[in-house]
């Protein structure tokens, strides 16, 4: 009988005995052992994951992923999946209680047109409920390394720390690239076969403790009411959590900068017309061609682009100006929107913010933090000068 086959064994044997679930008794046994590699295999053979989920194994877990755009359940893997939809770098993310938390992402979704409130709220606490239920068995994630993953996989492992499923029961299958696709622009790009592949491969690993507490800091920092947090994620190494520390660093340059008031996003939209996009559909595909992991989805680019349309000091002229922007509305930059982009007027101080970014509110005309392009950090100022001319 080989090693794996004896395991197993022993799993069912165990299973008789305390009447757990397939994957709590094999969590249970390997924990008990001092290399669960010996049994489990890492080297990424058919029937087993590199993190040592055997099929058995992969079958009874939890399968979560960030949306039904990519076929999972084409793969024959995932029995029981759970999209977990929701677009954390846009709108309010504060520190307050689970069910708190999801009425506020579910009134702020309903108002930007993306979501029915009530729906939303029974979406997220139908994921909520499905993924506490299975606390005693193990999880699969299927993520991508752009920003808008890598804070669904923070509050995913956030909420499984709080029910304190151990680490070790707990796989991350996260790819930021692929073999043969040039610019890969996420999961579901794959075909059913490509992704029933990934977890024989490096991208596919068993988180660690140490992972587990620095995606509990990670959205700790994130939530917070002041940013202080952000740059020592964005600092952070860690091999199964190789994307966080480069996200947190992306979203951080979402803060208004010091020498113009703009997001790197909105200043990415504002050169793009600038450099002749005559169309907001055209403007929102040369910025995301700019990403280095493109993130931002053509509604929220298009809301942004409103919000400097309807404003005091318009930077864009919309045509037509009376309807929300989509992929067809014409654009062009104003005299404000030029001396903006070329760092001579300041976009905060002629029109004022209204942002969250995770737990910050930035609003008014003076926000004490931006971010500074010298030294790459957010830094606190103390007061802003007056407006100059325009």
């Amino acid at each position: 009988m080989t090693k794996k086959a004896d395991f197993k064994r022993r799993v069912r044997a165990r299973m008789a005995k305390t009447g757990e679930s397939y994957a709590t008794a094999r969590s249970h046994l390997l924990a008990e052992r001092p290399d669960p590699t010996d049994v489990t295999g890492t080297t990424g053979t058919t029937g087993t994951t590199a993190a040592g989920l055997d099929d058995e194994a992969m079958a009874a877990a939890l399968h979560v992923s960030n949306g039904d755009a990519t076929d999972l359940p084409g793969t024959g893997l995932t029995p029981r999946l759970v999209y977990w939809r929701d677009v954390l770098h846009e709108g309010p993310v504060p520190a307050v209680g689970l069910e708190e938390l999801r009425r506020i992402r579910a009134a702020f979704l309903s108002g930007a047109g993306a979501d029915d409130r009530a729906e939303g709220a029974a979406m997220f606490a139908e994921r909520d409920r499905t993924l506490e239920a299975n606390r005693d068995g193990e999880y699969v994630l299927w993520f991508e390394a752009d920003l808008y993953d890598q804070l669904q996989i923070i509050q995913i492992l956030d909420r499984l720390a709080g029910l304190g499923v151990p680490a070790e029961r707990i796989t991350l299958i996260c790819i930021g690239e692929h073999p043969g696709i040039a610019r890969f622009g996420g999961l579901g790009e794959l075909t059913p076969a490509q992704l029933r592949e990934l977890p024989a491969t490096n991208a596919c690993a068993r988180l660690t403790p140490a992972a587990l507490q620095l995606a509990t800091q990670a959205w700790a920092a994130f939530r917070a009411p002041t940013p202080e947090g952000l740059r020592a994620i964005a600092g952070s190494r860690l091999a199964e959590l190789r994307f966080l520390g480069e996200a947190f660093d992306r979203l951080s340059r979402e803060y208004p900068a010091a020498r113009d008031g703009l997001s790197l996003t909105e200043r990415r939209i504002l050169a793009a017309v600038a450099d002749g996009a005559a169309d907001a559909g055209t403007a929102f595909v040369r910025a995301a061609s700019r990403e280095t992991r493109p993130y931002l989805g053509d509604t929220w680019a298009f809301a942004m682009t409103d919000r400097m349309t309807h404003v005091p000091v318009p930077l864009l002229h919309a045509d037509p100006a009376d309807r929300p922007a989509d992929h067809g509305t014409g654009l062009r930059l104003t005299e404000a929107g030029t001396r903006v982009l070329a760092g001579a007027a300041d976009h905060v101080r002629l029109n004022g913010i209204d942002r969250w970014i995770g737990g910050v509110h930035l609003l008014g005309r003076h926000v004490p933090w931006r971010w500074d392009d010298g030294t790459e950090t957010i830094v606190r100022q103390a007061e802003d000068p007056p407006p100059g001319p325009l």
